[in-house]
């Protein structure tokens, strides 16, 4: 099937652009999937097909990733903002110490829930430098055994994004994972516990993505009698996803992602595709300082490109002719203003190409 309809070149940070591929083949199936006879919005979870759809993509993921046989893969709702109180939850022990490492606005937002559980701790933060960089090695306070550690790999908001993880020694690593997941390789086995929204990377809204050592799933057990049972991880491992109605549809698209990215060469493939994205952007942020970086050039995100122009006014003009351009989502999250420009895995290399040119005549007419 070929696309027809008009296309924008859409930079929103989510829920963002899905491989065009991909789209087509839900659109082929979704009355009826093949051999099936119903859409993939009316079959039952329960049914052999849903599970064997479900455990497909289980398997897709963990090829992907090279996730190791000790970990469990999760398919559960409620977004990263549900993690952000889930984690504490069942891993925090009573009396225990959780470490945030607070790099950016949803770091921040996670260790505020976190508080509403037990003892969590900010053991390094750059709120003050309005989240421009990421916390030094060298400036992680850490607690001797605390329960976990948590990260966030890539800050959507403010356009930073590890590059190397920090270093806990032996305490469980804890990563919301949710904008760069699957950008790029993972190294699974330095982690405890890693969770993603789905609407970025990996597919639609609707679907959050788990992955945890089973060993921490012990904590879980541990505290069943005062656990909501939506809530346990172990339950949710036990059940493989199934406890109550999964979200069938995200999933199910999910599914054809990774499809997509094993047919397109892997996270090895990715990463080399994303750097030539976000290194066109960046060369031209750069090129003459008319657009300004917001991110420390060392942490700059490969996902999120964030920018500004010397006035607000200027920003507000750019937002509205770069619409009438054809381009979508550039400007920047409510809580810092300026641009923004999401690049994820399905985002063409052409709409980067077409940005330039755009930025290029615009910084003509008004440089």
């Amino acid at each position: 099937m070929t696309t027809t309809v008009h296309r924008v070149f859409n930079f929103s940070a989510g829920p963002a652009v899905l491989p065009v591929s991909v789209l087509e083949e839900i659109q082929r199936d979704l009355l009826a999937l093949p051999g099936v006879g119903m859409s993939i919005l009316e079959i039952s979870h329960r049914s052999k097909t849903f599970e064997a759809i479900l455990a497909q993509t289980e398997a897709d993921i963990r090829a992907l990733a090279n996730i190791p046989a000790n970990y469990k893969v999760l398919f559960l709702q409620g977004g990263a903002s549900t993690q952000f109180s889930m984690v504490p939850m069942n891993l925090l022990s009573a009396g225990g110490t959780a470490d945030y490492i607070d790099s950016g606005s949803w770091a921040e937002k996670a260790h505020k829930e976190a508080k509403r559980v037990g003892n969590a701790k900010v053991v390094a933060s750059t709120k003050g430098e309005n989240y421009s960089r990421l916390p030094l090695q060298s400036e992680l306070q850490l607690t001797p055994n605390a329960d976990y550690v948590h990260m966030t790999s890539n800050n959507t908001i403010e356009g930073t994004e590890y590059k190397t993880l920090p270093h806990v020694g032996s305490v469980p690593l804890v990563s919301d994972t949710s904008s760069n997941m699957f950008s790029k390789p993972i190294d699974v086995g330095r982690h405890a516990l890693i969770y993603a929204g789905a609407q970025k990377n990996l597919g639609p809204s609707g679907v959050t993505i788990v992955i945890i050592r089973e060993d921490l799933l012990a904590r879980s057990v541990e505290k069943k009698a005062t656990l909501p049972t939506m809530m346990n991880y172990q339950v949710q491992a036990e059940n493989t996803s199934l406890y109550n109605t999964p979200p069938t549809f995200a999933a199910y698209v999910v599914g054809l992602v990774m499809k997509w990215l094993i047919a397109n060469g892997g996270l090895s493939a990715m990463a080399a595709a994303n750097e030539r994205k976000a290194a066109k952007l960046y060369g031209e942020i750069d090129r003459t300082g008319f657009y300004r970086g917001t991110a420390n050039k060392p942490d700059r995100s490969l996902m999120n490109v964030t920018f500004r122009l010397r006035t607000e006014e200027l920003e507000n003009t750019f937002v509205k002719e770069s619409t009438a351009a054809g381009f979508d989502g550039l400007k920047g999250h409510r809580a810092v203003g300026g641009m923004r420009a999401s690049i994820y895995n399905a985002f063409p290399e052409a709409g980067v190409d077409a940005l330039v040119s755009f930025m290029q005549e615009f910084e003509r007419k008004n440089g």
